[in-house]
């Protein structure tokens, strides 16, 4: 996905769920960070989205301009309306929220979860997807280490997960450390 194509559903899940705040909280919230984030890191189709102020209207988002719509395939990408509970975020994420506003979401707003608490929500999710993801955005040097541990201890998650989580940051930290051939 492309940082305009982001701007295409914010603006058209603003209108759907007449909310003017979108909460972007999936991989392709990247984008609103470093809107010409590295492909490794842009390669989904579908941006998980909820409107902040209506989120029980994510149905609405999700029928409307979801998987399989007129709209996936009219444009070839789509919005997966979710929850605000889709995602396990660190405290304070929602004032590290990345903003996009601009003429392309026609004032609305999309608000993308910051970098790093974007990937400590993949490393708690842990799918296959999520540490490729990971990996790759460290191997671009977009995120530090130290920040991920130090908002790690600020997540509600049990003791195994986050030992885990902190396993699957090392060996990304550790991956990326060694010389290349």
């Amino acid at each position: 996905m492309t940082r305009a194509q982001l701007e295409h559903i914010i603006r058209a899940a603003a209108t759907i769920a007449e909310d003017d705040e979108i909460i972007v909280i999936g991989s392709q919230s990247v984008l609103g960070q470093f809107p010409d984030a590295p492909a490794a890191l842009t390669v989904s189709n579908e941006a998980d989205v909820y409107p902040k102020n209506h989120p029980e209207r994510s149905d609405l988002v999700d029928g409307s301009i979801g998987e399989l719509s007129p709209f996936h395939e009219t444009f070839g990408y789509y919005a997966q309306g979710v929850g605000p509970e889709t995602a396990v975020l660190p405290l304070g994420w929602e004032q590290r929220l990345v903003v996009i506003e601009n003429a392309n979401t026609r004032g609305a707003r999309g608000l993308c979860l910051e970098i790093h608490d974007l990937l400590l929500s993949k490393y708690v999710a842990d799918r296959d997807k999520d540490r490729r993801f990971t990996s790759a955005a460290v191997e671009h040097a977009l995120v530090e280490r130290a920040t991920l541990t130090a908002r790690l201890e600020g997540m509600s998650v049990v003791p195994e997960v986050r030992a885990r989580v902190l396993e699957r940051i090392a060996a990304d930290f550790d991956a990326n450390r060694a010389p290349r051939s």
